[in-house]
Order: structure tokens, then sequence, then C-alpha cells
């Protein structure tokens, strides 16, 4: 499961705008280029979440490692 962050179907909730608890990432914590493209606040998480990741409340968050 670990190789594929929990992920059993290819339909997968998206961390998108569509989502019911999605909202723009908050202005006062990032960059425009990030508040834009790059994030999104999740009022579930209470955080902000990678944008069209698999949804990090329903499936739990993946950081990648450089393996150092």
């Amino acid at each position: 499961m670990s190789d594929n962050a929990g992920i059993t179907s290819s339909r997968i909730k998206w961390c998108d705008k569509r989502c019911e608890y999605a909202e723009f990432a908050r202005v006062d914590a990032l960059d425009g280029s990030c508040r834009t493209f790059q994030s999104l606040w999740c009022r579930k998480l209470e955080k902000h979440v990678t944008k069209n990741a698999p949804c990090a409340a329903e499936f739990g968050e993946r950081r990648p490692t450089t393996g150092f």
C-alpha cells in the first residue's frame, strides 16, 4: 500500500477546486505562484495541500523523500 499512497482504484478523489473543502490558498501564507497554481487550503484538514494530488483527507499525505 505505501507504494501508491493507499490508492487502490483509478476512481479516486482529487484535490482541486471541485472539492467541497477546497479554497484558494491563504494570501498571507504563500507567494503568488503558489497561491494560484501549486496549493489549495483544505477546510477539512485546516492546512495547505498540494493541488491536483490525490485527496490528502481521504488517502493521507505522501511526501517523497530524497533517501539521504
